[in-house]
C-alpha cells in the first residue's frame, strides 16, 4: 500500500489542561483502570495464595512495567492500525499522535497501578492486604468520580461503576489465588 504525503486530517490539537484531559480521557481511563485492577489482581492472587509480601512486590512491580508497557504499545499499534485502515478507505486522519496516546496509557497504568503496592512498601504495617484492598477500591471509585469532570456522566454513577467492576475483579483474583493454593496444597 502506498501512503500519500498530503493526507487530509480532522485531528484537532487539544489546548489547555481541560482540553488535553478530554482528548486523552479514553487512554487515561483505560490505563488507570487496568493499572489499578491488574496490579490489585496480582496482589489479591498472591495474597490469596498465601505468598510473602516480597512476592507481592516482585510480581507487582514486574506487572507495572511489563503490562503497562504492553498496554501502551498496544494502544499505539491499535491507533496506527486504525489510521492505516482510514487511509486505505480514503478517509481523513483522525489522530496525528498515536505515540502520545500510548504514552498516556502507559503512564496512567504505572502511576495508578502503584497504588495497591504502597502498603507492601511500609515496614511494620499490619494487614497489608486489607489496606491494599481499601486503597485500590477507593482509587477505583475516585477515578470513576473524577471522570465526570470531563464527561457527561454523574460523579457517583461513574464512581460506582468503576468500584463495582473493581470488586468483581478483586474477588475473582483472590478466589483464584486461594483456589490454586488449596489445589496444590500450598500453605
Amino acid at each position: 500500500m502506498r501512503r500519500s504525503r498530503s493526507r487530509p486530517s480532522v485531528h484537532q490539537v487539544p489546548h489547555g489542561f481541560y482540553g488535553t484531559v478530554q482528548h486523552y480521557i479514553a487512554d487515561l481511563i483505560y490505563g488507570t483502570n487496568d493499572g489499578i485492577l491488574t496490579t490489585f489482581a496480582v496482589v489479591a492472587g498472591v495474597s490469596g495464595g498465601n505468598l510473602s509480601s516480597s512476592a507481592v512486590l516482585i510480581v507487582g512491580v514486574a506487572n507495572l512495567f511489563a503490562d503497562g508497557l504492553s498496554m501502551g504499545v498496544g494502544n499505539y499499534l491499535s491507533i496506527r492500525a486504525h489510521e492505516s485502515a482510514l487511509e486505505a478507505q480514503g478517509l481523513p486522519e483522525q489522530e496525528a499522535s498515536p505515540i502520545r496516546h500510548g504514552l498516556a496509557t502507559f503512564l496512567a497504568f504505572a502511576i495508578a497501578g502503584a497504588i495497591p503496592l504502597v502498603p507492601y512498601l511500609m515496614p511494620g504495617l499490619e494487614d497489608r492486604f486489607v489496606v491494599a484492598t481499601a486503597l485500590a477500591l477507593a482509587a477505583q471509585f475516585a477515578v470513576g468520580a473524577l471522570r465526570s469532570l470531563v464527561t457527561a456522566s454523574r460523579w457517583w454513577a461513574s464512581g460506582l461503576e468503576m468500584l463495582v467492576l473493581g470488586v468483581i475483579v478483586a474477588a475473582v483474583a483472590y478466589g483464584t489465588g486461594a483456589g490454586i493454593a488449596r489445589a496444590i496444597g500450598s500453605e
